[in-house]
């Protein structure tokens, strides 16, 4: 495969299913302006598929080359999502423990939104982790990332192993995986690093209420508020009313 055709070929029918409207109505789910082509998320997806419909021997390492290929010219949102997509299918069987490491560089150097962040997440770390369990550790260095994507991809990206079922085992995320990210992030300055620590806690109360009602109840006054009220999102009404109590009264 000529990788850097190939590439051109993508990127050029993409471009060609730009719509100005369907781009400006994308505008409204970002606070900052993002440079859209107008071309739905399924509509990527579909692409990708369609390409590697009649070429199912590709393997997963031109696959990787692709995708890295369309990254690196990306200059607009979906294109970003493009390569993504391009590695959907292989992601859980034919990646390897060095597509971690890359991945971390991609939210460094190319996802510039929440969008973007979740995409590299759930479509293609969940199913990686999926096959490679042994590799959901090693996200916890991306919490001293400089990248905030990076820094919220430490957490979105394990939000659906708090309690999963993968073949005939439940693998369960530990606790001190959890608290000990949002710790370590409870300060950070950026809105969506802060969303994505209590969507983990919020998934993680499910699971495990008492556990996480503790730490709410110690770090209440040191929790941004979005982060707590994201986090009792899915408790009981009534420890919800009080926990929020306690956040109220340390406010005053």
């Amino acid at each position: 495969m000529d990788v850097a055709a190939v590439a051109d070929d993508l990127l050029e029918a993409l471009a060609a299913r730009a719509d100005a409207d369907f781009a400006a109505g994308t505008q409204r789910y970002f606070p900052h302006e993002i440079r859209a082509l107008g071309v739905s998320n399924a509509a990527v997806v579909a692409m990708a598929d369609d390409y590697f419909r009649e070429r199912r021997d590709v393997p997963a390492a031109t696959r990787l080359a692709l995708a890295e290929e369309v990254l690196s010219r990306a200059s607009h949102h979906e294109e970003v999502l493009l390569g993504f997509a391009l590695l959907h299918k292989v992601a859980r069987v034919g990646l390897g423990e060095e597509f971690l490491p890359r991945c971390e560089k991609w939210l460094e150097a190319y996802v510039s939104n929440w969008a973007q962040c979740d995409d590299l997440c759930l479509k293609l770390l969940y199913p990686f982790f999926r096959g490679h369990l042994d590799q959901i550790p090693r996200t916890r260095d991306w919490v001293g990332s400089p990248s905030p994507w990076a820094r919220r991809a430490a957490n979105v990206a394990v939000v659906k192993f708090v309690r999963r079922k993968v073949g005939r085992t439940v693998f369960e995320l530990p606790l001190s995986h959890v608290f000990d990210n949002c710790t370590r992030l409870m300060h950070d300055d950026d809105v969506y690093v802060q969303k994505g620590c209590g969507w983990l806690l919020k998934v993680t109360a499910c699971v495990h209420p008492d556990e996480v009602v503790a730490f709410l109840r110690t770090w209440h006054a040191e929790m941004k508020r979005d982060t707590f009220r994201y986090a009792v999102e899915k408790l009981d009404k009534e420890t919800r009313t009080s926990l929020m109590a306690l956040r109220e009264e340390g406010d005053r």
